[in-house]
């Protein structure tokens, strides 16, 4: 007997569904075999020690010995970031703790080995970290090598600058600064303004400028600013791969899900001639329409004398055109029954994203935070308008009469127009009012320039 449709589909989920729970283990043992070819090229050609430079071999031959360790590098960094990555997502702690192996050293007598899974893992990430130490160390201000920390002890997304103990600071007084303003590197902090304002001897430019020149030639200013970078980097690269996620997962799961899992099973239950060609009064009106401008098309041909037909005629191909509205019809409906479903699937994949991202929104949450800061005042003062204008403005009742009209006809509903007008009358307001409270109790306490500057573009 053939397999069903349903079965090659199950199964086809099935193998995919493995597929993905394996991405960890898979993920583990590529970077593991790169370092092992690492490994292999330092005991073939360097005696087991790091590749580096040296008189034995030419500027040619290192070459090619530096380029295979490039790739396995590479290699290694980014099998070791998708395995973090895959295996926080899939939290492999709930998975098997032991895997039984025999191996048969005889017929008669085999081999039982019991394999510590956890262990195998950690064994395996301590060769990764041993190898990738010699190759990823950074050295500190006196040139000795920064300490490596093992990747099991490093946190899963470590973004945030490294704490620096700093003497205290006597505050007699806090002086305004805005922090929607992005801080400028030439610019002192609060404490030294605060010492400038109590000396007033000299004039404050002259002591920021000696200040900045200090700060030049400090020997750990250049790694402090290397490091800033390598966090701005980092917590931008993650934040726009989380944004992507967000939008790329639930799009795929809704396509996914409307034509290999909900699409299938409605075609099943809706093959019958006497299923409900509309799901309400409002297509079937628009289908009456369809056909009764066609019957007045077919009658003008006839008086204008282009294709003059008999009233037989004319019932045949009205009933030619009702069978074809009738299949385009009945396709909506069901396409509507489908897009319900498997929105609810994105909606589904989208909470279990956020709810397994804590991580990644704290991040997402601080890049935000920092880019919007980082605007001038004009720019925001734009946004603000632009923001209001489109969701609030006078002309936003269209755009929502036509978002409320496109969701209904999306998921087959009747275009309700007291509900439409009623939205229209009170969501808007109420987005206005959340903007006013908004730039009166937060953006005027912490950016009352920006403030000022939309009040002047928007008069």
């Amino acid at each position: 007997m053939q397999p069903s449709v349903f079965t090659k589909l199950l199964n086809s989920l099935r193998a995919a569904n493995e597929w993905y729970l394996k991405t960890p283990e898979r993920s583990l043992d590529e970077a593991y075999q790169a370092v092992q070819n690492i490994k292999a090229l330092e005991n073939a050609h360097f005696n087991g020690n790091k590749i580096a430079p040296n008189s034995t071999y030419s500027r040619s031959a290192y070459a090619l010995i530096a380029s295979e360790l490039k790739g396995y590098l590479k290699t290694a960094r980014m099998r070791l970031t998708e395995f973090r990555y895959s295996r926080s997502m899939l939290r492999l702690s709930n998975q098997r703790i032991t895997e039984v192996q025999i191996e048969e050293a005889s017929p008669d007598n085999p081999t039982i080995s019991v394999i510590d899974q956890p262990a195998l893992v950690l064994k395996k990430l301590k060769v990764i970290d041993e190898v990738l130490a010699r190759y990823n160390h950074t050295p500190d201000a006196l040139g000795r090598p920064a300490p490596i920390v093992p990747y099991s002890e490093q946190p899963a997304l470590s973004v945030a600058p490294p704490a620096r103990a700093r003497p205290p600071v006597a505050r007699p007084s806090i002086a305004y600064r805005d922090p929607m303003r992005r801080p400028d590197p030439a610019e002192p902090s609060d404490e030294k303004k605060l010492i400038a304002d109590k000396t007033g001897v000299l004039p404050r430019s002259i002591l920021n400028t000696v200040d900045r020149i200090k700060r030049d030639l400090d020997p750990e200013s250049e790694i402090e600013m290397v490091e800033n970078f390598r966090n701005t980097k980092a917590r931008t690269m993650i934040s726009i791969r989380f944004i992507l996620l967000l939008i790329v997962i639930p799009l795929l799961m809704q396509q996914v899900s409307k034509y290999f899992v909900v699409g299938p099973i409605v075609d099943h239950f809706r093959s019958g001639e006497q299923v409900e060609v509309f799901l309400n009064p409002e297509m079937e009106e628009e289908a009456f329409r369809q056909l009764r401008s066609y019957e007045e098309h077919l009658r003008f041909q006839g008086l204008v004398g282009k294709e003059v037909l008999t009233s037989e005629q004319i019932e045949t191909r009205l009933a030619e055109k009702a069978e074809e509205i009738q299949s385009e019809y009945r396709e909506e409906s069901s396409g509507a029954i489908k897009n319900v479903f498997s929105d609810i699937f994105a909606v589904c994949a989208f909470a279990l994203i956020l709810t397994n991202s804590k991580r990644e929104i704290a991040t997402l949450k601080t890049f935000v935070d920092e880019t919007v800061y980082g605007l001038s005042d004009s720019a925001k003062a734009f946004i603000i308008i632009l923001l209001t204008d489109t969701f609030v403005g006078f002309h936003s009742t269209h755009g929502w009469e036509v978002l409320l009209e496109g969701a209904s006809h999306h998921f087959g509903l009747p275009s309700n127009r007291d509900f439409v007008f009623l939205f229209i009358a009170t969501f808007p307001v109420l987005l206005d009012t959340i903007f006013k409270y908004w730039i009166f109790r937060y953006l005027n306490r912490i950016s009352p320039s920006a403030v000022a500057t939309y009040r002047n573009m928007n008069e």
